[in-house]
């Protein structure tokens, strides 16, 4: 009896001492970002960002191990192997830029939670966790459903992008009623939107109309031209919205040459992508309303509030997504009892961050977006998951 209790003894001392021990363990994280060079600035917000994150999880076993990878891939894979092979990092987070993680398949036992939003042609053990344009398809479709959309057309520039909507299209729910690709070029673009809204049809409908009128005995005809003339064209559009797959002056320039067109946001719903509440959307008014899917916007001004008390500084947008990234790997983890694997990328589970709801599934990163429109000079809510 007396060997059995002191073995009890044992049992419960070495089982404490294992708990003690292994609670006390440091969970480290890599976080490789540039903090030299030309995006030097960006790195930097980054870490601040997640300094902010630590503070709010509040757990000291979390140990960020930051890197600088000065843009350059075979520097972002040497500093890649020196986190796991002198501290057993297995998970970290980066790099931002999509072209830095080309190597990264050289480390297979690590995880990298890259920043961008590109899901193609990227090595397996990358997941991508910008807002890509599947989470975002997936918004603008639920605004389709709500207001009774049904024959929406795509609009996408010619450039890199395309690659990776045709590849987010495919691997989405939503339906275009057509997928029309334009040219950058201004002096290409007004040309080509003619032809994909018929405006030459539609502007000689208005020219037959009103020639008609005038070879007619209608007794009313001059007042019937002289409203005529104040129209820019006659005839139906084929569409009732359309996405307009760009940003800045790019997006700005398409959809003047749609409102050149006789296609204004008042005739068929302006659509674009993710604009980050670009404030000079708000200036234009002759293009409101225009609706885009987005984080949410309450989260993200508490977000900059916080980071310019904290640092006195604007922090940069990718910023938001490395405080998101700290509390979601920590919620992974803690979830599988604090043991780093790689199945934690492979079940499907939901974290709800400050961006919207991240949603985790066979080593893919897609967000649950809110949605919002600029109009009458500020960004109004149209639907939100929190």
């Amino acid at each position: 009896m007396k060997i059995f209790i002191r073995y009890i003894y044992i049992l419960l001392f070495v089982t404490l001492f294992f708990e003690k021990a292994y609670s006390d363990e440091k969970i480290k994280i890599g976080l490789i970002v540039p903090l030299s060079g030309e995006y030097g600035e960006i790195g930097k917000s980054v870490i601040n960002a997640t300094r902010l994150a630590l503070n709010a999880i509040n757990d000291n076993r979390i140990e960020i191990l930051p890197r600088d990878t000065r843009s350059d891939p075979n520097v972002t894979l040497d500093v890649s192997v020196e986190l796991f092979e002198r501290h057993n990092v297995k998970i970290i987070i980066g790099p931002i830029f999509k072209d830095n993680s080309i190597y990264l398949n050289k480390l297979p036992e690590v995880t990298f939670l890259s920043f961008t939003n590109k899901l193609k042609k990227k090595p397996e053990n990358v997941i991508s966790s910008g807002v890509n344009a599947i989470s975002q398809f997936a918004a603008i479709k639920k605004f389709q459903d709500n207001i009774n959309l049904k024959k929406t057309i795509l609009l996408t520039p010619s450039s890199s992008f395309k690659d990776e909507l045709d590849f987010a299209t495919s691997k989405s729910n939503i339906s275009f009623k057509g997928n029309f690709v334009y040219d950058t070029d201004p002096t290409l673009l007004t040309s080509q939107i003619e032809k994909i809204t018929k405006y030459p049809q539609r502007k000689q409908n208005l020219l037959d109309e009103i020639t008609r009128i005038e070879n007619s005995e209608d007794i009313n005809k001059k007042d019937k031209i002289e409203k005529l003339k104040k129209r820019d064209t006659i005839g139906g559009i084929n569409f009732d919205s359309v996405v307009i797959a760009d940003f800045d002056e790019n997006l700005k320039s398409v959809a003047t040459s749609l409102l050149y067109t006789d296609v204004s946001s008042k005739r068929v719903h302006y659509i674009t992508l993710n604009q980050w509440f670009d404030k000079s959307l708000l200036k234009d008014t002759t293009l409101q309303p225009i609706y885009f899917p987005s984080i949410n916007k309450d989260n993200y001004e508490k977000f900059i509030e916080e980071y310019q008390s904290k640092f006195k500084k604007t922090p940069n947008q990718i910023s938001f997504l490395g405080y998101d990234l700290v509390g979601l790997v920590y919620y992974l983890i803690n979830k599988n009892n604090y043991l780093i694997e790689k199945k934690i990328f492979y079940e499907k589970t939901k974290f709800k961050g400050k961006i919207g709801i991240f949603e985790i599934k066979d080593n893919i990163i897609t967000h649950e977006l809110s949605f919002y429109s600029a109009e009458d000079g500020k960004f109004k809510k149209i639907f939100w998951f929190f």
